[in-house]
């Protein structure tokens, strides 16, 4: 039997994947912190008027949306994705995140209250300047994202090192849901 060939989304997600680990993993612990509050803070302006912000517990080598979190202020709840198993769609509830969620990643228990946010940090795996994004392929954030825009507008803010910043377009699936903006420590880049 003939194993299929890898389609080219499929070949740039495994080249970005392997760039992203190298780069986190060359980061001392200071200058990655100093980058991440960077990010923080070219983030923070945005989030004026919002309510409910939705990030993500990181994987060892994204960034991590924490320094954005934290600075939210009064009137502002943090969210963070939760899932009941492995087949349901992703919600969010109010962080913090204390407990493995299916896939081992840390989520905010059951008994948290559900939250549906008007901006969602989403972490990506590559970008573009246009807001077409790669993940890990397994579509929960555009499900998740087309949910919640039934019937309301909720902003969308990719979060990413430099260096996952595609400045070739990405091909999009019909399915794929372009991002708003894109934060990097460096840059805010709006793509729509």
């Amino acid at each position: 039997m003939a194993v299929p060939s890898p389609t080219p989304k499929e070949e740039m997600r495994a080249g970005a994947l392997k760039a992203r680990r190298s780069y986190a993993r060359s980061l001392a612990p200071e200058l990655r912190a100093s980058l991440e509050a960077s990010t923080g803070e070219i983030v923070l302006p945005h989030l004026i008027g919002a309510t409910v912000i939705a990030g993500y517990h990181p994987m060892k080598d994204e960034i991590s949306p924490y320094a954005v979190l934290d600075l939210l202020g009064e009137g502002q709840a943090a969210a963070l994705p939760w899932f009941l198993d492995r087949d349901a769609r992703m919600m969010f509830r109010e962080a913090p995140a204390v407990e493995a969620g299916p896939w081992g990643v840390l989520q905010p228990p059951a008994s948290a209250a559900a939250l549906s946010p008007d901006v969602v940090l989403v972490p990506l795996v590559l970008g573009d300047r246009g807001g077409n994004r790669i993940g890990h392929g397994k579509g929960h954030y555009d499900r998740a994202l087309s949910h919640l825009r039934e019937g309301r507008a909720v902003f969308t803010i990719g979060i990413a090192w430099e260096n996952q910043i595609s400045e070739e377009p990405i091909p999009a699936d019909p399915w794929d849901v372009p991002l708003d903006a894109i934060a990097t420590p460096a840059e805010w880049i709006p793509c729509r």
